[in-house]
C-alpha cells in the first residue's frame, strides 16, 4: 500500500492507490476507438491500428531510449529525462518520478482534463500566434485558438507557480516554451502578450534559440522564410520582449551554438542527445 498522506507526490500515486488512474487510462484508451485524442478528430479506429493524420496506431513506435539532457535544467537535473508510454504499468512497478507532459499544445481539452492529477509538469510549445502560420507550416487548422485553450486548461490545473523539490527539480507547474523563429514567424510578442494578459505574467517561459531548418524547411521555396537559423538581432529582440511584458520567471538558451548543441544525432542510437546544460 502507498501512504495515505494527502501530500503524496507525484500526484498520480494517489490516483493509483484509489483506482482512479486505471479508470483514467481506460477512458483515454477508449477515445482511440473513434480517435478524438487531438483536435483533428480523425475518428479512425486506432485500437485496430487504423492510420490517419498522425500515422499512429494503438501503440507507439520507439526509435531510441536514452537519457535526454536537452530539457530545462530543473527538469533534466544531472541524470537526464526520458520518455514513458505506460504510466499505469510503470507506476505499478515502482515509478516515483514526476510526469512532464511535453507537447506541441495542439491538444484536446477533454484529454487534458483526463490528465489532471496524472501530469505533474506541463511543458507545451506555443508555436504560433496566428492560425495562418499554423496551417502553412504545421498543417493544422485553428492552431492559435486550440493551443491557447489547451494551455489555459493546463494553467487551470497548475496555476502560475513552479513547485520545487528539495533537490532543486521542478515537481509541479507549467512552463511554456517559445521557440524564436526567423522573420518572427511565430508571432512571439503576441504570444507573450496573451500569456501576460490572459494567464499570468508569473508563468515560467523558456525562450529557445535552437531553431535550425531541416528537411523541406531548408529546401522548399514555399518555406523560404524558415530556411535559415535566427540572427543574433532577432534573438536579442525576443529576449528584450520578456522584460517588456514583465515576464521574469523561466530560462533562456544561450544564442551561440544553440542550433547545434540541441540538434540530436539519431545515427548515434546510444546517445542521440548530448549532455548540454547551457541554459542561463
Amino acid at each position: 500500500m502507498i501512504s495515505n498522506d494527502l501530500n503524496i507526490w507525484p500526484s498520480y500515486l494517489r490516483l493509483l492507490e484509489n483506482g482512479e488512474l486505471r479508470c483514467r487510462v481506460e477512458a483515454l484508451e477508449a477515445l482511440l476507438e473513434r480517435c478524438t485524442v487531438c483536435p483533428r478528430d480523425c475518428l479512425n479506429n486506432r485500437l485496430r491500428n487504423e492510420i490517419a493524420a498522425c500515422y499512429s496506431g494503438r501503440l507507439p513506435i520507439v526509435s531510441s531510449y536514452t537519457a535526454h539532457f536537452g530539457e530545462e535544467p530543473p527538469l533534466s537535473g544531472t541524470r537526464g529525462a526520458g520518455n514513458i508510454f505506460a504510466i499505469l504499468i510503470a507506476a505499478q512497478k515502482g515509478l516515483r518520478l514526476p510526469i512532464v507532459y511535453n507537447t506541441n499544445a495542439f491538444d484536446s481539452v477533454e484529454v487534458l482534463r483526463l490528465l489532471d492529477g496524472i501530469v505533474d509538469v506541463y511543458l507545451p510549445d506555443l508555436k504560433y500566434a496566428e492560425d495562418e502560420a499554423g496551417f502553412l507550416y504545421s498543417k493544422v487548422r485553428s492552431y492559435a485558438l486550440v493551443s491557447r485553450a489547451a494551455i489555459a486548461e493546463m494553467y487551470r490545473q497548475t496555476g502560475d507557480q513552479l513547485v520545487y523539490s528539495e533537490d532543486g527539480l521542478v515537481k509541479r507547474g507549467l512552463v511554456i516554451r517559445l521557440l524564436v523563429l526567423p522573420n518572427d514567424i511565430g508571432g512571439l510578442r503576441d504570444s507573450l502578450r496573451w500569456i501576460r494578459d490572459e494567464l499570468s505574467p508569473r508563468i515560467a517561459v523558456s525562450l529557445m534559440a535552437q531553431y535550425y531548418p531541416t528537411n523541406v524547411a531548408g529546401t522548399n521555396q514555399r518555406y523560404v522564410l524558415l530556411s535559415r537559423r535566427i540572427s543574433e538581432s532577432e534573438w536579442l529582440r525576443a529576449a528584450s520582449a520578456l522584460d517588456e511584458f514583465g515576464i521574469k520567471q523561466g530560462w533562456m538558451q544561450e544564442y551561440d551554438g544553440a542550433a547545434f548543441y540541441y540538434r540530436p544525432d539519431f545515427k548515434d542510437r546510444e546517445t542521440p542527445f548530448h549532455d548540454v546544460r547551457d541554459f542561463v
